[in-house]
């Protein structure tokens, strides 16, 4: 099984507001940069967004490390998650679960990996996670995608509101492959 480190980032001009999302796959000696917008999102959004492309670039069953500076991801898809779908993904509040979409889409994703989550602080030594913070706010400000970026058919939209949440269940509520 080959070894491969994703470092994922997102960012938002206003939040919510102009997204951009950034992950850089390594694997040996090579690497990987892809990154997207989403003219209205939220930063959340942007951080899951780079995790699923950078999830959904790899095109057979990796061991792979994970590398995000976001806490809301790291703990959502490792902790949070079992607690949601034990309750029928609400929240201990009993409220909906915040981009539950985004949720079964990522842990579907990384379901087909041997998946390592690691937090790193962002803004700081990081080399690669620094580099995935430059581009996503790039992609935040210029609205940009990587070359030959192509949307996934079966992801959910980035975009806030471009789903009504009945039919974000019915489109994403199970068996998304």
């Amino acid at each position: 099984m080959k070894k491969v480190k994703l470092i994922t980032d997102g960012a938002c001009i206003g939040n919510p507001g102009r997204g951009g999302w950034a992950a850089i796959l390594r694997c040996g000696q090579h690497t990987k940069e892809l990154f997207g917008a989403s003219p209205h999102s939220t930063n959340n959004r942007m951080e899951m967004a780079a995790a699923i492309e950078g999830l959904r670039a790899l095109k057979e069953a990796c061991e792979v490390e994970i590398v995000t500076d976001s806490e809301y991801l790291k703990k959502g898809i490792t902790e949070w998650i079992h607690g949601w779908k034990r309750k029928g993904w609400r929240t201990a509040g009993k409220k909906p679960v915040m981009n539950r979409d985004l949720w079964q889409r990522l842990e579907d994703l990384a379901g087909r990996h041997n998946a390592k989550w690691t937090w790193t602080k962002g803004h700081a030594s990081h080399a690669d996670n620094n580099r995935a913070d430059e581009l996503a706010s790039a992609a935040a400000r210029n609205q940009s995608f990587s070359q030959g970026y192509q949307p996934d058919a079966h992801a959910p939209c980035y975009d806030l509101g471009a789903t009504p949440p009945d039919e974000a269940d019915d489109l994403f509520g199970g068996g998304v492959q």
